[in-house]
């Protein structure tokens, strides 16, 4: 079915809108880490049950995080005890991967191989 818009037809139909649950931001605006923003945050997330803490299955998370800055001279200084040299742009990751040993190489393999299709390098 389709639905006229002013200048073409449309599948938009302003009954479909719905409004969001929100989200809370907490920073301090002069950028120096703080436990208390942190423990805040983290507190704050597990009271939005249904975005950061339980979803609908009643077991999981439905991605909702924290946006933390990255501890660049923490990571330059690891990196270098590995002896990783990073480039200008790096980025970082955790990837949470089976206990089996077989699933977690094919796991690495294809997380290996997609960013190498990407042009990306990984270090560690």
């Amino acid at each position: 079915m389709r639905y006229e818009n002013a200048d073409r037809p449309t599948l938009y139909r302003p009954s479909f809108e719905k409004d969001n649950c929100g989200f809370g931001l907490i920073a301090h605006m002069d950028g120096k880490p703080s436990h208390w923003v942190l423990s805040t945050a983290i507190e704050s997330l597990g009271r939005l049950t249904h975005r950061g803490a339980v979803a609908a299955d009643g077991k999981t998370g439905d991605g909702c995080g924290l946006l933390i800055k990255k501890p660049d001279g923490f990571l330059r200084a690891i990196a270098g005890e590995q002896g990783w040299q990073l480039a200008d742009r790096y980025a970082v990751g955790t990837i949470f991967l089976s206990t089996d040993a077989d699933k977690a190489a094919r796991a690495r393999d294809t997380l290996d191989q997609a960013l190498a299709d990407e042009g990306v390098t990984v270090l560690g």
